[in-house]
């Protein structure tokens, strides 16, 4: 009787999908080190089919990219894309703006943020939510040296103190 009930119990394998559906494929981890982010929000993109491909092999690269408000549109620019390797000449330009997609309110909102002097807008990672590629875009501040190494000082504390209380 035993066997049953657990062969009825579902099993936690790693073979599943997460809660959250989230499947990162690029992080600007430099982002975090020479922009003081100030509101996150999330973006859809306009992709072609070899594109996603392309991001479903993990292929991105968001080292030099930024978002840029023209004409009522907000669009993804230096965000690199590679070519994907079974397409024919049908194939996409790897660095090719791309639109994202967001409600005219919210547009607008990071307009008048982004216009102020030293804001800009920045990618932090490209993923897929449910199958549905997404952008994650910040408004950010430049950050001058000093408070470069600032930050870092403060995370390596916090570093430290975390080490001390796990040793306990």
């Amino acid at each position: 009787m035993a066997k049953k009930d657990a062969a009825k119990a579902p099993s936690k394998s790693k073979a599943q999908p997460d809660d959250t559906g989230i499947k990162i494929v690029a992080r600007n981890r430099k982002a975090r080190h020479e922009y003081e982010l100030l509101e996150r929000v999330e973006a859809g993109m306009v992709l072609t089919g070899t594109e996603v491909k392309s991001l479903r092999n993990g292929k991105a690269n968001l080292e030099d990219a930024y978002a840029e408000i023209n004409d009522g549109e907000i669009w993804l620019l230096g965000c690199d894309i590679p070519e994907y390797l079974q397409a024919n000449r049908m194939n996409h330009v790897p660095k090719r703006p791309r639109k994202l997609l967001l409600h005219g309110r919210e547009i607008a909102k990071l307009g008048t943020k982004s216009g102020e002097k030293g804001l800009t807008l920045v990618p932090l990672s490209i993923y897929f939510k449910k199958g549905i590629a997404k952008v994650e875009l910040s408004v950010a501040r430049g950050r001058k040296t000093y408070d470069k190494r600032e930050a870092l000082k403060q995370q390596e504390a916090k570093r430290d103190i975390d080490r001390a209380l796990r040793k306990r």
